[in-house]
């Protein structure tokens, strides 16, 4: 059964979907770390600032608001962060990489969001 859930995380399969927001998931335990955000419980309080989080692994992340613990380093320059996503965020300067492209103008861009709101300046929309 373990080697069975380990094998689907090499797939795309997403078998467990979540009832309220249809989101999937390749594994059931994160499935039901999942669920508790809609809840709204939020049993996880940080100590410095009283502000509350319905993940354990979400309040470790925010204290390192605090602490400045910096456990992510980027192995192209001396560059550190405290989360995972924004070392993979840092690390397309070094790359170059630009994937996301403007449908209008075919402009490129190294982040998604940075393409989302360069399209803005086509459709007319406020920032």
């Amino acid at each position: 059964s373990n080697l069975i859930n380990h094998m689907i995380t090499h797939t795309e399969e997403k078998p467990y979907q979540c009832s309220q927001c249809n989101k999937a998931f390749s594994r059931k335990g994160v499935l039901i770390l999942h669920q508790k955000t809609h809840s709204g419980e939020k049993p996880y309080q940080c100590t410095q600032c009283d502000k509350t989080f319905s993940l354990n692994g979400n309040l470790i992340i925010h204290q390192r608001i605090h602490s400045g613990e910096k456990p992510y380093q980027c192995s192209q320059c001396d560059k550190a962060f405290s989360k995972n996503s924004a070392l993979s965020r840092h690390q397309v300067t070094h790359t170059g990489e630009k994937p996301y492209q403007c449908s209008q103008c075919y402009k490129a861009f190294s982040h998604n969001s940075d393409r989302i709101i360069h399209q803005r300046i086509h459709s007319g929309e406020k920032p």
